[in-house]
């Protein structure tokens, strides 16, 4: 771990690392940094607003919207849409439209495509951190059909974020989210470790939201979950495939989430369950849904008051094309 990380985990205040070009936040990000979207939510009489950090990938997201089955050497019609994704900026842009601060932690290219969707995020409000480096930013392709979609996914420069390129600074926050992408590959995975620490010594309480099940069938659930156990977080999200590839993952955490898509979604704490029902929405995309949900259930309240405003923040997302709101 990088010196100025230890210290601060240990309790001790770090100073900023990351001082050359490739530690800081890109600058003209920063420059053109818009206020964050949406209204602050009052919270039990009183206005506040949530900051929320989410460590991850920061992507070119491509949706493909298809017209008809695909045809093995042949070609089919469809209409496509680019603009940012991955887990991470997809849970801050839904954070700051929900009236949160958002952030977003991620390691990128000095490329074109990384340029474009930085730009993006931090039009709608977002915080754009993280090292730029000479090399490729990551692009997912979503598959949509029928409403359902496939990920294809190259994450570009994303894994090699290490720990000595993150700035402690970016770790001051309510809430510190983790993307569970970035735990299946190194040194990114140490990074997000090093981070959850720095974060909780800074007040902030964690959460993780698991990987695709198929990721975690080829890191293997076992290993997966003991990096989840090393960062014992406050809140686990996970799908009903990935809980149960993980064997009820909830048991890891003190309070477990599970996104049943078209059926809604569950809350476990040890002391109750809470079973809530989709609301209504014409199902156009359900890429990026289960972020939307994340950043609504984050921005605090009662454990039902977080699980509806995640419900209508998923609605939203599934009535239109594309990750982001």
């Amino acid at each position: 771990m990088e010196p100025a990380l230890a210290a601060e985990a240990g309790g001790v205040a770090a100073a900023p690392c990351g001082r050359d070009r490739r530690g800081r936040p890109d600058d003209r990000a920063e420059e053109e940094r818009a206020q964050p979207g949406g209204s602050v939510l009052p919270f039990h009489g009183t206005i506040v607003r949530v900051r929320i950090a989410a460590l991850g990938d920061l992507m070119l997201d491509v949706i493909v919207r298809l017209e008809e089955p695909l045809a093995p050497g042949g070609d089919v019609r469809a209409a496509t849409r680019a603009g940012a994704g991955g887990q991470a900026a997809n849970v801050a842009a839904w954070a700051a439209a929900l009236g949160a601060e958002g952030r977003c932690i991620a390691k990128r290219g000095d490329d074109a495509t990384g340029e474009l969707v930085a730009r993006e995020l931090v039009a709608r409000g977002v915080e754009v951190v993280g090292p730029v480096v000479p090399g490729t930013t990551g692009i997912v392709v979503s598959i949509v059909g029928d409403g359902d979609r496939a990920l294809a996914s190259d994450r570009g420069v994303a894994p090699s974020f290490a720990p000595d390129e993150l700035d402690p600074a970016w770790l001051d926050c309510d809430v510190f989210h983790i993307s569970g992408y970035a735990l299946l590959r190194s040194p990114v995975s140490d990074t997000a470790l090093a981070a959850a620490r720095v974060a909780r010594v800074r007040g902030a309480t964690v959460s993780v939201d698991v990987a695709a099940w198929t990721e975690i069938r080829t890191f293997g659930p076992v290993e997966f979950r003991e990096l989840i156990d090393a960062i014992a977080p406050d809140a686990l999200f996970a799908t009903e495939a990935e809980w149960e590839i993980l064997g009820g993952a909830y048991l890891t955490a003190p309070l477990g989430v599970i996104k049943r898509g078209a059926r809604g979604a569950t809350v476990v704490t040890e002391d109750a369950r809470l079973d809530l029902t989709p609301l209504d929405a014409e199902v156009v995309d359900t890429t990026g849904a289960g972020d939307a949900f994340a950043a609504g259930f984050l921005l605090g309240g009662s454990l039902e008051e977080r699980a509806r405003r995640g419900l209508e923040a998923a609605a939203r997302c599934v009535s239109t094309v594309g990750s982001l709101p």
